[in-house]
């Protein structure tokens, strides 16, 4: 798992600026200050197409990977996706990483007359588009038969340059945790939402509670006990709720508490959130590989400069 991989840090854009060229900026100066990765999110207002965005910024970039964060499996055919991937990861030179879910926001499905099935329907979708993806990145010729996609001879091209491709499932519940345990490479944990509904910030749906050790240490025994074998080769992610850089850490710390209804210990206690000194902050950093295995560790884009520093510090980044 996570402890015999090398940190590497993802800026996690929200992809509402009305400028694309402030965004290409944006992703130039991440790969400057040393981040790894660049994430776009998929939803349905006021953000860019992100395959064609990332597209983009693979051609203003050189080093830094792109990704999905991620595409909503019920608003794509697996196959026009597979194809979406493969030309991504042709454009970006072998740097585009495929980042699926099984859809979580209700209103948007509302608000495209889209039924919003149960949790085990919509993952169960999922499992046969990654099924449907994975053979179509190694097949030449592709027939499938299951309860939802049902394929006959569609011919498997563009191939993606990396071979296996890259694939990221993230969840909050046991049921996504395990498929992701089982057929992805890179595994992200994030608290459940508290209700499924748009909000300014993705962090006013999610529930600082299940943000605390003790429900993430039982995600990763779920992703354990899913794995088996392979779980030693999984990288294991994190997307930081939030990250407060400040000399007086005991104010944050009662702030935060405030805003999330937990105690200011639960609050220092928690993995998602990074609150203190530069110093203080690479520690925490430290601790998410040596107390849970997690070495990927993705930030919102408003921190892109605040957390540079702990970026540097981490991986000798410049």
């Amino acid at each position: 798992m996570g402890k015999g991989f090398p940190f590497r840090f993802g800026l996690f854009c929200h992809n509402t600026t009305p400028s694309l060229e402030e965004m290409v900026k944006q992703a130039s100066l991440a790969e400057q200050l040393g981040y790894n990765s660049f994430l776009l999110p998929d939803h349905i207002g006021d953000q860019f197409a992100p395959a064609l965005a990332l597209a983009h910024i693979a051609h203003a970039t050189t080093r830094l990977r792109i990704g999905s964060m991620v595409f909503n499996n019920d608003l794509r055919h697996p196959i026009l996706l597979a194809k979406e991937a493969a030309t991504l990861d042709q454009l970006s030179h072998g740097r585009f990483e495929l980042g699926m879910g099984a859809g979580w926001m209700e209103s948007e499905y509302r608000q495209l007359g889209r039924s919003f099935d149960s949790p085990r329907t919509r993952i169960e979708r999922l499992t046969e588009s990654i099924a449907v993806l994975k053979a179509f990145f190694s097949q030449e010729m592709l027939s499938f038969s299951g309860q939802h996609y049902a394929l006959e001879r569609v011919p498997c091209l563009p191939k993606p340059l990396q071979q296996p491709f890259p694939l990221f499932l993230g969840g909050s519940g046991k049921k996504m945790l395990s498929l992701a345990a089982r057929e992805a490479t890179c595994v992200g944990l994030v608290p459940r939402t508290r209700h499924a509904e748009r909000a300014g910030h993705m962090n006013d749906v999610l529930d600082g509670e299940d943000a605390l050790p003790e429900a993430t240490h039982e995600k990763i025994a779920w992703i354990r006990e899913a794995a088996g074998a392979r779980f030693e080769q999984l990288e294991l992610s994190i997307i930081l709720m939030d990250v407060c850089v400040t000399e007086d850490r005991p104010y944050a710390l009662q702030q935060y508490a405030h805003r999330l209804q937990l105690s200011p210990e639960q609050v220092e206690r928690s993995p998602f959130l990074c609150i203190g000194t530069i110093s203080e902050i690479a520690h925490q950093v430290a601790s998410l590989r040596n107390t849970y295995g997690i070495s990927y560790v993705v930030v919102w884009d408003e921190h892109l400069r605040s957390f540079a520093p702990v970026v540097e510090q981490m991986t000798g980044a410049k």
